[in-house]
């Protein structure tokens, strides 16, 4: 591949984890939850609402450089960054049809085992 196109991809790896990081995790941090309303509907919707827009966000960015992963067909941060986010998004019951690029990838790194043996559920101390 080109250095140009190395480089494009670097950004886009980047530009999803800022997505993901920057932009919709520490929204729904208990600690913000518990900041923006001390009612616990409220902190849900509010949660629901930063998801959703980040993942709607996340969405647009793969559709354009997504393969078998988010940027391409190699396993990047990108992907290490997604998988959190689709978790919270099922656990605040985020509509997930809406995100047929994300859903696809993550069925792709669902079957990986790294991501299996991470995944809070497989975890000793999974409450």
């Amino acid at each position: 591949e080109s250095k140009g196109r190395v480089k494009w991809l670097r950004v886009e790896v980047g530009e999803i984890c800022e997505v993901n990081n920057a932009g919709t995790q520490p929204i729904q941090n208990l600690s913000v939850m518990v900041k923006h309303s001390s009612d616990q509907s409220e902190r849900v919707k509010w949660s629901h609402f930063w998801i959703e827009k980040g993942l709607q966000s996340v969405e647009i960015l793969i559709e354009k450089c997504s393969g078998n992963f988010c940027v391409g067909d190699t396993l990047t941060m990108a992907d290490c960054c997604l998988v959190p986010q689709v978790y919270n998004a099922n656990r605040f019951k985020v509509d997930m049809n809406q995100f047929p690029n994300i859903n696809r990838i993550m069925k792709n790194l669902e079957s990986i085992e790294a991501f299996i043996a991470a995944h809070p559920d497989s975890q000793p101390d999974k409450q």
